[in-house]
């Protein structure tokens, strides 16, 4: 069976989570510079090796002060862990248009597995002749199990930051030649 290699289409995909604050709404934020590669059996996406890293440096909360403290060694420590980085260990189809992707998730060199689903938008030619995989992934984490520990008491009980970081991509990739077409 052919084996085909999708790229990621930077300009139309985006990575993004969310975490509780105060214990009473969500904080969101995106990550800006990220690479993603899929490898796939044919277009058979149940056969599907995933890898994406993401530049922790890229981080924007839309706030400067709190991107800061999230790249600090309280958190991230970007400078000694510049990069967060998932490889799929499993993929399995759900239905027609829904999957579970198993894999595991690297950040400050701390490696635990993590479920992500994904519902498969379709396949389509843009208007320059690409063929395109567009693709909603959403997943939760503990932070706490990547050492993102840092946190601070309320006077009225619980704490400013929920561990579950509830996680959310869209996705477009675009599908390369193979190696022998090319030539």
């Amino acid at each position: 069976m052919e084996k085909i290699q999708w790229v990621l289409d930077p300009t139309h995909s985006e990575i993004g989570f969310k975490v509780k604050h105060l214990m009473m709404t969500n904080v969101h934020g995106n990550f800006n510079q990220f690479n993603m590669n899929m490898h796939t059996s044919g277009e058979d996406f149940s056969s599907a090796q995933v890898d994406f890293s993401i530049q922790m440096k890229s981080i924007d909360t839309s706030n400067e002060q709190r991107d800061a403290h999230l790249l600090s060694a309280d958190f991230f420590d970007a400078e000694a862990h510049p990069e967060m980085i998932f490889k799929s260990t499993a993929v399995s189809k759900t239905d027609d248009h829904n999957f579970q992707i198993n894999g595991e998730l690297t950040i400050k060199q701390i490696t635990h597995p993590i479920t992500l689903k994904a519902e498969f938008g379709g396949i389509h030619k843009d208007p320059w002749g690409n063929l395109k995989a567009g693709f909603s992934v959403e997943g939760k984490m503990n932070r706490k199990d990547f050492g993102l520990t840092w946190n601070a008491p309320l006077e009225t009980g619980g704490v400013l930051i929920s561990e579950d970081v509830k996680l959310y991509a869209e996705i477009q990739l675009v599908k390369t030649m193979p190696e022998a077409q090319q030539a």
